[in-house]
Order: C-alpha cells, then structure tokens, then sequence
C-alpha cells in the first residue's frame, strides 16, 4: 500500500474523530477538513430534529467532500479528513478519488460514546441519533485500509498510534 496522502479518520458521531482529526492536522501536517462542514442546511436542520438521513440523502454530501479531498491533494496538499464513514459505499466514494489514504476507524463502548455526545454543547447532532449511527455503521475489518484505533485512550496516545500508521508502523 502506497504511503497516503489523506487519512480519513471515521466513526459514529461522538467518537472523537474532530479531536483526533485536527491534532493529527497539526502533527503530520496536513490541511484538516470536517465532512460536518460538507452537509446542506437541509440535513443539519432535519438531524437537529432527531431525524437520521437517508443514504440517499448522503450520497451528495459524500460526494462533495470526495471533491474536497481531491482539489486539496490537487494542489499538493495532504488531508486529514473526520467522516462518519458509516457506509461501504460512502467509504467507497472517497477511493474511487484514487488518493492513497487509509482509514482510522475510532471505535469503542456505546455508553461512552453518550456520554460524551450529552456533554457536548453547540453540535447539531443530538445524542437521540447514537443509535441511528450503530445501525448504519457497516463493518470495516475486510478492507485492507481500515485501521482500528480504540476511544478510550488518551488524545495523546490516539494521536501517537495514527502518526505511526500513517508512517507504515502498523
């Protein structure tokens, strides 16, 4: 597997991908994008109401943010990109760019993951859709650049493991 230019760092919403995202911008370094940036008015409002999207109502938002990550590694950028990731397909959207980039699923215990989403203050997303975000999620342990960093280590430890992943010290 090529060295990646972008390292999209997924999970449920509350895993702590922006976290770890914009610590691993700053370290390796590279441009940092949120795929929450990427949403329309339209899906933020209907899951601030406590209504999940559709993967039909994903597929343009995954596709701006594939467009994102291109024009960046376009101009010689490297990315670190915090996207749910949920789907094969949407996963699939970002390959089919044709970047070198490897996956940094953040993964771990429910109850966590709730906690920190109730503490949260200003994010869109309500700790009402965790469960919405379980149910999409689809298992990643068969794609060769999916790499599973746990949630309950520490910011500095989580960034430490990516650094080393993304220098081929898996």
């Amino acid at each position: 597997m090529s060295a990646p230019r972008v390292a999209v760092v997924m999970g449920v919403s509350g895993s702590g991908k922006t976290t770890l995202a914009r610590n691993l911008s700053d370290a390796w370094p590279a441009v940092f994008l949120d795929a929450d940036d990427f949403h329309d008015d339209a899906a933020k409002a209907r899951m601030a109401s406590g209504r999940p999207l559709t993967d039909a109502m994903r597929v343009p938002w995954v596709v701006r943010v594939a467009d994102a990550i291109v024009a960046h590694a376009g101009v010689g950028d490297r990315v670190v990109l915090a996207f749910s990731g949920l789907r094969r397909a949407h996963r699939d959207v970002l390959r089919g760019s044709g970047l070198p980039l490897r996956f940094l699923h953040l993964h771990g215990d429910r109850a966590l993951i709730a906690a920190r989403m109730q503490a949260r203050r200003g994010h869109y997303m309500p700790a009402a859709l965790l469960d919405s975000q379980f149910d999409a999620l689809e298992r990643t342990d068969a794609e060769a650049d999916v790499v599973m960093l746990a949630i309950d280590m520490s910011p500095g430890q989580q960034l430490q493991q990516a650094l080393s992943i993304l220098r081929g010290a898996t």
